[in-house]
């Protein structure tokens, strides 16, 4: 396991030491902070891409306190908290705010790694994801206002009778723009123009 990006918050400095070194030695850049006020403050101006790991206790503002707060101002980043055995249930509501995993202490160096490495799995995923997302929704934004809507009834499942029943158009007219829509696209088969449609946004719904 290498590269990625680690924000390491603890308020005991030979903790931040020692984890920073352990990922250092698997090739992992470490960010450390002594407070969840000092990841904050940091967050407010642009917090780079990469995973927080987090002691649930803390000075100040605590493990979960710190995750709302980094949540309202929109930042996602894949959060890994670290535990004692008295604080799981405090861990527990943090997974439900919205962290990924928690470590409970004493915890092996192969744990940290472990939950550190899934972390950054799951942003590169997500990374990977939008991507995609982006791509597609330019694609579909070449197309015109017509051929985006049966998009929509196609994603939607509509059979070609339906969607130009409920357009004003013949099925006729229907299988020429969902024609012209595959080829902007750059797709030969519906599940790829529907794939790319849900990846835009275009929900079944629509």
């Amino acid at each position: 396991m290498s590269g990625g990006l680690v924000h390491v918050v603890d308020d005991d400095e030979a903790v931040r030491r020692s984890l920073a070194m352990l990922l250092d030695s698997m090739s992992i850049r470490a960010t450390t902070y002594p407070s969840a006020e000092a990841l904050l403050a940091v967050a407010a101006e642009g917090l780079e891409a990469g995973c927080i790991l987090l002691d649930v206790r803390m000075e100040g503002m605590d493990g979960l306190s710190l995750i709302e707060a980094l949540r309202r101002q929109g930042v996602m980043l894949p959060v890994v908290i670290v535990t004692g055995h008295a604080d799981v249930p405090l861990a527990v509501r943090a997974m439900r705010a919205g962290a990924m995993d928690f470590v409970e202490k004493p915890y092996s160096e192969e744990r940290i790694l472990e939950a550190v490495g899934s972390a950054l799995t799951a942003l590169r995923t997500a990374d990977q994801r939008r991507a995609l997302e982006i791509q597609a929704e330019a694609q579909v934004a070449a197309l015109s206002p017509r051929e985006t809507e049966v998009l929509a009834g196609l994603v939607a499942g509509k059979p070609n009778k339906v969607i130009g029943y409920e357009l004003g158009i013949s099925p006729r007219t229907v299988e020429v723009h969902r024609a012209n829509l595959m080829e902007k696209l750059g797709v030969r088969s519906l599940p790829e123009a529907v794939r790319i449609g849900l990846a835009a946004g275009i929900s079944p719904e629509r």
